[in-house]
């Protein structure tokens, strides 16, 4: 791709002005349309060092309102960017609707500069370049706009550049040694970019080369591109706009199912799958229990495991991620609390999860999780996680077909993010019959002390039952990996409950210290 591109490609200075003022007026217009339109954009400038990745930022800037943009400059890792997942420290820095985000240099230096460092071995590239595309296909499927610029310059001007900025004292500090050693080596840099760039050139985020050799023609070429896409979008947009206007008006109609034979064959054929499918949840013993003096010793001695191998956690810098999920009066918190009773409180966090507020509401539904996942030898502990976009947001309507649907590869991704980057990942679903969640309603509604516990919602989410064990089902059998196993938890008994979660926990951090 790279040897393709012509260098030489030059503009005058009056045509860069009388081009670059129109070009002006229209970005910023385009800018305010965006956040009309609740558009959100990352643009990501990428290429060869001192190509002037930081001049043509600064010159795109000034076309925007400074109120509706961030500029995030990725260099090295910082102490406690390296003790999260490598794409931890990008999805917090992903911009809310109708904003933008700027990145001199991204996610790629984990396949350029980490790479030719020799930091990210060959081993673990394809899982590397694997997670930048489903970052990226996760992003632009929840509607942002992704524009990627590699900023191109040969090794000559390159070094030539580099020679300029030591000899000033003040820029001097902008030429590293890795810049350097890239420049002697600049064959074999430029071959992993074009690998990078072959890997990563998609159709929800593709790559535009900008000829920097001369940067007049650079800057147009850039504000060129960021307006098409820009101006694409905002078109797109408007479209699936006016496409669900027009399906919201359809099914508003009062259709009969005789009027759409299509749709009464779906349904019927919707019928006769569940009927087919082997329901997880019904092989689950809930006759499973313990007696008092059973619990009180299996649960003392899962404990005083627990401890100790939590202070090995820390030590090793193993993270921990436990998911929560089930019925509601389930269990879910009395197992958490057990589990976190003899745990150092310095070394773990229970996130309880509630519905998304307007500033989560703002992101992709995975980013509040991401900005709350562990740092190396902590725990985070999920009451309700990512997985209510399949079962209540599905269930309620609160995302599309579409979305719940292409959440669990999503979240397989997102989990296996997680376990690369040396997570141990365990989900809980906590499972109790029809009968023993009303009894524990009424226990609560009877109780002073627990009736806060019961809601009106409760109840409404009861009569949806069948609903919601048909979701958990296509939940448990589309997302439990090896990575990242799903355990049911047989709970009529909490005692059982209880010390089962515990068991899983302290088994599984035991077989990863025995393979460390």
């Amino acid at each position: 791709m790279l040897e393709k591109v012509d260098l030489t490609k030059k503009v005058s200075k009056e045509e860069y002005k009388k081009k670059m003022e129109q070009l002006e007026v229209k970005l910023g217009r385009l800018q305010r349309e965006c956040k009309a339109l609740g558009i959100p954009v990352l643009i990501v400038f990428e290429g060869f060092g001192a190509a002037g990745k930081g001049l043509q930022i600064g010159r795109l800037i000034q076309s925007m309102d400074p109120r509706g943009f961030e500029v995030h400059p990725i260099k090295n890792e910082t102490e406690e960017e390296r003790m999260h997942p490598f794409m931890w420290r990008f999805w917090t820095k992903t911009p809310a609707r109708g904003r933008i985000a700027i990145f001199d240099g991204s996610w790629y230096r984990r396949v350029l500069i980490d790479r030719f460092e020799k930091r990210t071995k060959s081993k673990d590239l394809p899982a590397a370049f694997h997670s930048i595309n489903s970052f990226e296909q996760q992003l632009a499927e929840d509607g942002n706009l992704i524009i990627k610029l590699f900023l191109d310059i040969d090794k000559k001007e390159q070094k030539k550049r580099f020679d300029k900025l030591e000899k000033n004292e003040e820029t001097a500090w902008r030429v590293s040694q890795g810049d350097r050693e890239r420049n002697a080596r600049y064959d074999e840099y430029a071959s992993m970019m074009e690998d990078m760039l072959f890997k990563t050139d998609t159709d929800y985020a593709p790559w535009t080369i900008i000829e920097s050799m001369d940067r007049r023609f650079a800057a147009l070429k850039i504000y060129t591109t960021v307006i098409k896409a820009m101006a694409d979008q905002i078109e797109k947009v408007k479209e699936q706009n006016e496409e669900k206007a027009a399906k919201k008006a359809f099914i508003s109609k009062d259709t009969s199912a005789a009027d759409d034979p299509v749709g009464e064959i779906a349904r019927e054929a919707d019928v006769q799958m569940k009927e087919l499918q082997v329901s997880i949840l019904s092989k689950a013993d809930l006759s499973l229990s313990y007696t008092r003096e059973e619990y009180k010793e299996k649960l003392d001695k899962l404990q005083k495991k627990l401890e100790k191998l939590h202070g090995e956690l820390y030590r090793r810098r193993i993270p921990v991620i436990l998911g929560f999920e089930g019925w509601d009066a389930g269990g879910k918190g009395g197992a958490i609390k057990r589990l976190t009773d003899r745990m150092d409180p310095r070394g773990y966090v229970v996130n309880p999860t509630a519905s998304p507020n307007d500033i989560e509401k703002a992101h992709h539904y995975l980013w509040r999780f991401w900005r709350a996942m562990p740092k190396d030898g902590h725990v985070a502990i999920f009451d309700r996680t990512w997985y209510g976009r399949v079962m209540v947001e599905r269930i309620e309507g609160f995302c599309t077909t579409e979305e719940w649907k292409r959440a669990y590869k999503e979240i397989n991704d997102m989990e296996k993010d997680l376990y690369d980057a040396g997570a141990i990942v365990i989900k809980f679903w906590m499972h109790i019959d029809k009968d023993e969640q009303e009894r524990r309603f009424k226990e609560r509604q009877e109780n002073p002390e627990k009736r806060w516990k019961i809601t009106d919602e409760d109840w409404r989410n009861r009569e949806k039952w069948d609903q919601y064990e048909d979701a958990v089902n296509e939940m448990l059998m589309r997302t439990s990996t090896d990575y990242a196993p799903w355990v049911v938890v047989e709970g009529n008994s909490k005692y059982y409950a209880r010390v089962k979660v515990l068991k899983t926990v302290v088994d599984a951090i035991e077989a990863r210290l025995k393979e460390d």
